[in-house]
């Protein structure tokens, strides 16, 4: 009986290598997007050693390969200008045909549940933006939420063409972005929709991060477990990220930080050393546009404004941007419902900075740019400051510190291209700060309408 079995086991084995087809990796599929004028790798599985062609229709070329005794495959191609729809054939022992392949840009966008936000889970005029979200050169991948203690090969999910059916269940971020950039380039947009509410920064970053980083582990270690995501480090990277660097992105766009806010002296840290390490992984130095959090009612009085002024400071880090957003939010609702201007800023700080559609357009709220003690005043200047005004008088969102290090209220006198902050109680002041707290929707604008960012001198 023992021979009997071990004898069909052998053959079952056998028999399922004899049959060995290609394989491809989800993120391959119909409807798919390309990268445009770059190189492509196209890879997946095979029975070891096979011979397998492959046709790429839009330069009608055919290139022959053979998988390695490993059984997988691989081969570079290149992709021409943006259009399309063409066709991609894989023949070995079996056939594949991916069909309505576009060629454009394509965006890998994640974080926590604002961007994971769809029109099904509340966003303004929800029903309009529905009905008309018929775009036929705007294609959508989500990525199935998976963990794994180890980087994965695959992914769970396929493309689909943007339609009112498929738009209502993916990020509305994500979507918006695409919208704008698809009407002001004309090319197809592909996005990449690997997210998860209530994830912390470290679940996206990879192991070799921490390595190198052990200090990253005590702060970790301040994050909290609940209900709707694991917090382990790493796991969501290695399922939903890591299967995905071989796949060439023309960008990235990210909204997260919530979840960062109990360990939130450290997110520039480990949002920087995140950023760089999903740039090796690719081994490109590809954009990466950000959100910056919404002021909301957080459990530390100043707990969200850390955050914040965190992320405004991750923008020393080359080809990043930031949308602030603290105009467009109720400190009520950690889910804002206003996805279009969050959508568009990104889109904006997109055509400018990367595709050089608009050099002159100012897509950026106030930044702090130097602070200089002058006498019992501290002298804030800012970049993308013209137009700079207050939306009232009061100027209540300065603060100023001594040299003990306490923190007073101060008077902000707005002048042309800069602002004078000071306080009666303050006569050796050390540094300055701008909508600290967690809940501060601030007052300071640009003449573009758009909000200045949270900052501290410190």
């Amino acid at each position: 009986m023992k021979l009997r079995f071990i004898l069909l086991l052998f053959t079952t084995v056998v028999t399922a290598i004899a049959k060995a087809e290609i394989t491809l990796p989800n993120i391959f599929s119909d409807e798919m997007v390309l990268q445009r004028e770059t190189e492509v790798l196209l890879y997946g599985w095979a029975r070891p050693n096979e011979e397998i062609t492959v046709y790429t229709s839009w330069d009608n070329a055919t290139t022959e390969i053979q998988a390695g005794n490993n059984a997988k495959w691989e081969l570079k191609v290149a992709t021409p200008k943006a259009g399309g729809p063409y066709e991609i054939r894989f023949k070995g022992d079996n056939e594949i045909v991916l069909k309505n392949v576009m060629i454009g840009e394509v965006w890998l966008c994640s974080g926590q549940s604002n961007m994971e936000w769809s029109a099904n889970s509340k966003i303004d005029n929800r029903d309009l933006e529905v009905e008309n979200a018929n775009y036929p050169n705007i294609r959508l991948f989500t990525v199935a939420k998976r963990t794994a203690n180890y980087p994965l090969e695959d992914v769970a999910g396929s493309w689909a063409v943007c339609t009112p059916e498929t738009m209502q269940d993916f990020s509305a971020v994500a979507y918006f972005f695409a919208r704008k950039v698809q009407k002001e380039l004309n090319i197809p947009i592909g996005l990449i929709d690997s997210s998860w509410g209530a994830s912390c920064a470290e679940v996206w970053t990879p192991a070799s991060v921490f390595e190198a980083h052990p200090e990253l582990e005590a702060a970790h270690e301040l994050i909290a477990p609940n209900q709707w995501v694991t917090i382990e480090k790493s796991t969501l990277y290695n399922a939903m990220i890591a299967p995905l660097t071989k796949f060439k992105i023309g960008g990235a766009l990210w909204y997260q930080g919530e979840s960062n806010t109990a360990n939130a002296e450290t997110y520039q840290q480990i949002f920087t050393n995140m950023i760089s390490s999903w740039r090796a992984k690719w081994s490109t130095d590809f954009p990466f546009y950000f959100v910056q959090i919404a002021p909301f009612k957080y459990g530390r009085e100043y707990e969200g404004g850390i955050v914040r002024d965190q992320q405004r400071r991750t923008l020393s880090l080359k080809n990043t941007g930031m949308a602030m957003t603290s105009d467009i939010c109720t400190v009520e609702d950690i889910h804002p419902q206003n996805k279009q201007d969050v959508g568009l800023r990104l889109a904006n700080i997109a055509l400018k900075q990367h595709y050089k559609v608009w050099p002159d357009q100012e897509v950026y709220g106030p930044l702090l740019e130097s602070a200089t003690i002058e006498g019992n005043e501290i002298k804030v200047t800012f970049s993308h400051a013209e137009g700079l005004h207050s939306k009232d008088k009061k100027n209540t969102f300065f603060e100023i510190s001594d040299r003990e290090g306490n923190w007073f209220t101060a008077k902000a006198k707005l002048k042309k291209g800069f602002i004078l902050v000071s306080s009666n109680d303050v006569q050796n002041p050390k540094d300055v700060r701008y909508a600290w707290k967690s809940t501060d929707i601030g007052n300071l604008y640009n003449g573009a309408g758009l909000p200045a960012s949270t900052f501290t001198s410190e």
